[in-house]
């Protein structure tokens, strides 16, 4: 009778392993599959992308109004209008497709990239606030997008501390600008290009042709102009 009754025990406790097996196969299935789908940015989301896609619309005279990581009506009009522009199809929703087009990123949340901590946007919004207050707004997602490309690039330090306190790197940091505090338009754009959006399209450097004196940048082939600093790679 004892014996009958182990059995019976091991019986259950092998088809609850089995069944919770499956289970995880299941959702794992679920998870990681081809067919997850595509972050996309839509009418009703908000956020940083959404400001990121905002302004990215605004810079390219696709008026949505105001930048407020509120996508509503006038930014889905804009979204539909820069898609139809490049031969997309216009639904008013940034899929992969419009967001390449773009330039920008679906990648993660619409908060800033998790991969950067507080004091990585603080230090980089510094960093663009000292080397590009004044200057149009896509000029300091521009001068953030560098120093950020300058982290990935194998030239460079792999931290934005590295790339930003690196000798002679930034006339800011060897002046003392680097300690003012930033403004909000400043930490707006260390999380646009944070999630994103690079203006420059890859370039590493950047200086003013007004106040340069260095000869080997001005030997560098300029790639664009955005207000008063020109970009190189």
């Amino acid at each position: 009778m004892k014996e009958q009754t182990w059995i019976r025990v091991v019986a259950g406790m092998l088809v609850v392993l089995a069944l919770t097996t499956a289970a995880i196969v299941f959702a794992t299935m679920g998870t990681q599959g081809d067919a997850q789908p595509t972050a996309v940015l839509k009418q009703g989301m908000s956020g940083t992308q959404v400001r990121t896609l905002q302004t990215k619309l605004n810079s390219l005279g696709f008026n949505c109004g105001k930048v407020d990581g509120i996508f509503g009506s006038k930014t889905t009009a804009a979204v539909k209008r820069y898609q139809s522009s490049k031969g997309l199809v216009a639904d008013g929703i940034v899929g992969a497709k419009t967001a390449a087009a773009l330039g920008i990123s679906l990648s993660g949340s619409s908060s800033t990239n998790s991969s950067y901590n507080s004091s990585d946007v603080y230090l980089l919004a510094k960093c663009i606030h000292a080397e590009a207050r004044g200057e149009p707004y896509t000029g300091q997602v521009a001068v953030g997008a560098v120093i950020l490309n300058r982290v990935r690039s194998s030239k460079f330090p792999n931290t934005i501390a590295g790339v930003i306190y690196q000798p002679y790197a930034f006339t800011a940091v060897n002046d003392g600008q680097i300690n003012l505090e930033p403004n909000q338009s400043a930490y707006n754009a260390a999380r646009d290009c944070m999630n994103g959006w690079d203006p420059t399209n890859g370039c590493l450097y950047y200086y003013n042709p007004a106040t340069a004196t260095s000869a080997w940048i001005w030997s560098r082939p300029v790639l664009l102009k955005i207000g008063k600093h020109s970009f190189c790679k």
